[in-house]
């Protein structure tokens, strides 16, 4: 069995995602997160996941907080620590500390918009395509080597609420299925900083948004 820490802040939505999916061989040990009212913490509990706390809040300084998270996860003795929507910015010197077991993903097409208002830069810029990544995560935010992504057409009249919409989808999708590799060990790192998901077939069929006209 693989232990698994999932970080949340808030409804924890890929959490639950990920914790529906009842990957074999996956442990899900507890849910963190640095908010105390992240609705995902309630999820957690009446599934019988560890929940807890761990109030950013309380600490003076970045460090300070992202020591006390790496001492409360190392006690979990994880496997691999998944982000799915923790809103905080790690220190490199926690991410160095998970370097290959630590997963997030982000909602664009990385490396198109990485940071913030994802969805409103893909329609400001005028992209047909959208979309979500999950990715290992490094301490260049969201430049990590990619693991998978799903790709959304952007359509006539979104907005970014229907685009989110949209994407969300596909992130519920992903996610599970990136921690699942993760766990079966097919995920490998290659010399080039890339991820080669081993034994993935092949495919060579492109396709395109809007659709090539006969």
């Amino acid at each position: 069995m693989k232990n698994i820490v999932i970080l949340i802040s808030g409804r924890g939505s890929n959490m639950e995602a990920i914790v529906r999916a009842q990957i074999p061989g996956a442990r899900i040990v507890a849910v963190i997160s640095n908010r105390p009212d992240a609705g995902g913490l309630e999820f957690a509990a009446r599934h019988g996941i560890a929940a807890r706390v761990l109030d950013h809040k309380a600490y003076p300084t970045r460090e300070a907080f992202d020591a006390a998270l790496a001492d409360l996860i190392d006690a979990l003795s994880p496997d691999l620590v998944v982000l799915a929507g923790f809103m905080r910015v790690l220190t490199d010197a926690f991410v160095s500390r998970y370097a290959g077991r630590l997963l997030n993903i982000h909602p664009s097409l990385l490396p198109s918009f990485p940071g913030l208002h994802t969805h409103r830069r893909a329609l400001e810029a005028g992209v047909r395509v959208h979309g979500t990544t999950v990715h290992f995560v490094t301490p260049t935010l969201d430049c990590g080597p990619v693991v998978i992504q799903a790709a959304v057409p952007v359509l006539e009249g979104d907005d970014e609420d229907s685009l989110a919409a949209r994407v969300l989808v596909q992130e519920h999708r992903i996610y599970p299925q990136a921690v699942r590799w993760f766990v079966e060990g097919r995920l490998q790192l290659t010399e080039a900083g890339g991820v080669r998901v081993k034994d993935e077939p092949a495919g060579s069929d492109g396709w395109t948004v809007p659709p090539v006209e006969a």
